[in-house]
């Protein structure tokens, strides 16, 4: 079952696909928020389409926004793939490294990215992306992670890098936080389905393949068997350190093939991005100078969407 929320930034409804057609989630919520998944939200969603009572709803041209609304945080990792780390001229790390984007950098999957004023060095990032659907703080086990994840989409870190690391004063948050900085989704993929996607070892995404292209060249081609920390393990934790809470968002890193490697060149305006991940869906953003019109935009609410958005089914 696939979890989606369509239609103008801050208009969204609710959508859910039943493997066949879209159906019309209006019903049930308001969104698809924290306190959707916290109450159930996805059985409840489930025994609907079941019961039949969910109406069709045709999606075509339709724009898609982030499938989860305004999480209350964006937990990142860094430098979790083991070919990444070593691109970016770092040893493996021992354990999770963790930083944290503002709300506001989510955006949907197809929308227009603002290359941030005086930005030198954007670079895009494929993520596998986790969202919580039961609080998670304390877990015993990395097993126990499993029964707070509410589903899995795809995510671009975009990161600028001269902030990130030149810049920094030690941290990462001012290369990480522009807005529209995390494009998420198409749609939230519900533990079930993705789990058909599971290794030998049962853990979830063994071998899943992640991809990104700039301008249609291809740039990243892994698969998270090269994960240094795994999804189980990385929820168990975070828990450790903090309180996820539900609709909260986790990403869990990229692999090699980033312009921070010094083999492509970074993001300039007129550039589009692509990233993939096998059965989570694909996204394509548009990358536009910073100007103040655009940010006198996204003040009201109306920036960052591309035009005749594609729907990628």
């Amino acid at each position: 079952m696939k979890l989606a929320r369509i239609g103008t930034p801050g208009q969204e409804r609710p959508v859910v696909h039943d493997g066949e057609v879209w159906h019309d989630l209006s019903p049930l919520t308001a969104d698809i928020d924290g306190a959707f998944l916290a109450a159930d939200g996805v059985a409840r969603a489930r025994a609907a389409l079941a019961a039949g009572t969910l109406e069709p709803v045709d999606v075509e041209g339709v724009r898609f926004g982030a499938p989860v609304a305004r999480p209350s945080a964006v937990v990142c990792v860094g430098m979790n793939y083991a070919a990444h780390a070593a691109e970016s001229g770092s040893a493996p790390p021992e354990r999770p490294v963790i930083f944290l984007k503002t709300p506001n950098t989510v955006a949907g999957p197809d929308d227009v990215v603002t290359i941030p004023r005086g930005s030198r060095k954007t670079d895009w990032e494929v993520e596998l992306a986790v969202v919580i659907g039961r609080r998670a703080s304390y877990l015993d086990s990395p097993e126990e992670a499993r029964d707070v994840i509410a589903g899995y989409t795809v995510a671009n870190d975009l990161s600028e890098r001269a902030w990130q690391i030149e810049e920094s004063g030690g941290q990462w948050s001012k290369g990480k936080n522009a807005p529209g900085f995390t494009p998420l989704g198409p749609w939230l993929v519900t533990p079930d389905e993705a789990d058909a996607t599971d290794g030998a070892d049962g853990a979830f995404g063994a071998g899943l393949r992640l991809r990104s292209w700039v301008n249609g060249e291809p740039r990243q081609d892994s698969t998270t068997s090269d994960l240094i920390f795994g999804v189980d393990v990385l929820v168990h934790t975070l828990s450790q350190y903090l309180a996820l809470e539900p609709g909260d968002v986790l990403l869990t890193g990229t692999p090699e093939g980033v312009a921070l490697s010094g083999r492509f060149p970074y993001l300039a305006p007129g550039d589009v991005v692509e990233v993939e991940i096998d059965g989570l869906g694909r996204q394509r953003q548009e990358y536009v100078a910073w100007a103040r019109s655009t940010e006198d935009a996204r003040s009201t609410g109306n920036a960052g969407v591309a035009e005749n958005a594609e729907v990628r089914a």
